[in-house]
């Protein structure tokens, strides 16, 4: 997967015009947004930026908005780091032992309760992420037309890759069926896979990133740069896990042939 790619320029350039302004009063902290300083000159090109000291820039320029230790946003941050942990811990549990499986009679019926659980768990790391935005204060930069159109843009693009990922996956490709031994033939190849790795990831991460823009929300950047964070620590353990599913697969084909 890759991230949204476009939203960089636009976060730099809102975070310079927050320069000379006032702070609001508050504890708190921001997460890391890339940016630069200043702009090279003629001849030095991009060999002048320095990309450490833009990232101190731009938490430096949030530092006054995101209180981190409101329940609010100590509840998302717990909802997101949550969610990933829950159903990778159930499912390789599920693949080792069987046991949801012996439970529900079938893997089927025990892969559809745990997406239903993944489901009302997203729920609610939604809702717990929007009353987080809404408890701290507004970037009055960001709150404006056309940063509102760019959220509206991010969502519906993220909308695109997650609701397209469902359709080629499948209830059971979606949550976690291989882990239930409810196998596809072959890797799925057809769109947004085709363009993007973990399509449904990146997707939902752009979604997060729009509603955050949409409400002008430095806390929601801030949560949707935990999102990616916590997605992509999710990738670097699924992946090869699955892989290794797909191979014993293809061993015990082979063996029978």
């Amino acid at each position: 997967m890759g991230p949204v790619l476009g939203v960089g320029g636009f976060l730099e350039a809102q975070a310079r015009s927050l320069q000379g302004s006032p702070r609001p009063a508050g504890p708190g902290r921001a997460g890391p947004v890339r940016s630069s300083v200043a702009a090279p000159d003629c001849c030095g090109g991009l060999g002048n930026l320095d990309f450490r000291k833009a990232d101190l820039c731009i938490m430096t320029r949030l530092l006054g908005y995101v209180d981190l230790s409101e329940p609010h946003f100590v509840a998302a941050v717990l909802a997101i780091v949550f969610n990933p942990l829950f159903w990778n811990v159930v499912a390789r549990w599920e693949h080792k032992t069987r046991k949801l499986s012996k439970a529900f009679g079938s893997p089927r019926l025990a892969c559809y309760t745990l997406g239903g659980a993944i489901l009302l768990l997203n729920i609610l790391r939604s809702h717990c992420f929007t009353q987080a935005m809404l408890s701290q204060p507004r970037m009055q930069s960001l709150d404006n037309p056309a940063a509102y159109h760019v959220g509206l843009a991010l969502l519906g693009v993220g909308g695109v890759f997650v609701f397209s990922s469902f359709l080629a996956l499948g209830f059971t490709g979606t949550f976690l069926g291989d882990y239930f031994g409810i196998l596809k033939e072959a890797r799925v190849t057809m769109f947004p896979f085709s363009v993007l790795d973990n399509p449904m990831y990146w997707g939902s991460t752009a979604i997060y990133l729009g509603w955050a823009i949409v409400h002008a929300s430095p806390t929601g950047l801030l949560l949707t740069a935990v999102v990616a964070l916590i997605y992509m620590v999710a990738i670097l353990y699924e992946e090869p896990f699955t892989a290794e599913i797909y191979q014993q697969k293809a061993s015990q084909a082979c063996k029978r042939s």
